[in-house]
């Protein structure tokens, strides 16, 4: 892991060339939360690819409109969604008619990475 960093709504691993992001619990994330996501695009992954992993360990909702901004980052490659909850994968799967990246679900973190890492091969 390179950085740990800590927002009021959600934490950020950051390893080489993906991200892995556990949003707190309850939490709505909106359009205005993609700046965050951007500017850790901007200063981790300027110049390579990357991959957005989505560790779903509490329940919160997401507004499909940050899909939209988010398809806009040029270097991040795919989008994965970790959960072992049957309706968070279910929402996820909604999720990603909006996101004109690959995105997949997985019930273990390890399997996420491992997609990650084959993305980026």
């Amino acid at each position: 892991m390179i950085d740990l960093l800590k927002f009021d709504f959600s934490e950020m691993q950051i390893f080489d060339n993906y991200l892995i992001v556990t949003i707190k619990e309850g939490f709505t994330v909106s359009p205005s939360n993609n700046k965050t996501l951007i500017h850790i695009a901007n200063t981790y992954y300027s110049n390579k690819d990357f991959v957005y992993i989505s560790y779903r360990k509490h329940s919160y909702s997401v507004d499909p409109a940050v899909y939209y901004e988010t398809s806009k980052i040029k270097n991040l490659i795919g989008f994965a969604v970790v959960s072992s909850n049957f309706k968070t994968k279910s929402n996820a799967e909604i999720e990603k008619l909006f996101l004109s990246k690959p995105f997949e679900t997985f019930n273990n973190l390890e399997d996420a990475v491992a997609w990650a890492k084959s993305l980026l091969k």
